[in-house]
């Protein structure tokens, strides 16, 4: 399932945040080879995790992390303004309507879905938060990922060739991509919206137009 976890509640899950943790420091260290930090217990964290973001958890049957997203608003300190500034020839992106999505992750004990989840909870977080666009910084690897969900980005700047070449885009969580995300995950949008009013102590209503969960 997914939980949408803020940092200051992701004591009340420690399965779920240690092994997120962890993972993180298998993908961007071990495997990317990304200088990151990793602390004495194998985890990686940075400045931004203690800001309080929100994650967008893919939770695995044993209450372990499957997959990540984490997101901060644009109004406060990011990724991309305070390190990447370069590639949008230095203008800040700066809006209420728009969040940075960092440290997308996939456990390597999770199976396929997992991608797909972590678009479909882009997606609840976009559509319930009323949220124009969500911008990152990407490397090629996440491309082929971003075409199977119809989630390609608005690239807004880009710096070099090849496998190194990173780029600053800008996506949305477009009507065509949801049908195709659900499906991988063998749920129907009733289920996901589910998962989201959960996180946030939401009551699901019992009846919803149909045109809502399309």
């Amino acid at each position: 399932m997914l939980r949408y976890v803020y940092g200051n509640n992701l004591d009340r899950y420690p399965t779920l945040r240690d092994t997120m943790f962890l993972d993180r420091a298998e993908q961007f260290s071990r495997r990317l080879g990304w200088e990151v930090s990793v602390n004495s217990q194998g985890e990686e964290r940075d400045q931004y995790d203690v800001l309080n973001p929100l994650y967008v958890i893919w939770e695995l049957e044993d209450g372990s992390h499957g997959g990540s997203m984490r997101f901060l608003p644009t109004t406060g300190r990011t990724m991309i303004n305070e390190h990447f500034s370069h590639l949008t020839d230095g203008v800040l992106i700066q809006s209420p309507l728009i969040w940075e999505c960092t440290r997308f992750c996939i456990s390597p004990r999770a199976d396929r879905r997992a991608a797909a989840a972590l678009v479909l909870g882009g997606g609840e977080l976009m559509d319930n938060f009323h949220l124009s666009h969500f911008c990152g910084v990407f490397d090629p690897r996440m491309e082929r990922i971003y075409r199977l969900y119809h989630v390609d980005p608005d690239v807004i700047g880009s710096a070099g060739e090849g496998k190194d070449r990173i780029g600053v885009g800008l996506w949305e969580m477009k009507p065509e991509a949801w049908a195709p995300t659900l499906r991988r995950l063998g749920i129907d949008r009733r289920t996901s919206i589910g998962w989201f009013n959960r996180s946030f102590n939401r009551t699901t209503p019992t009846e919803m137009p149909l045109a809502a969960i399309a």
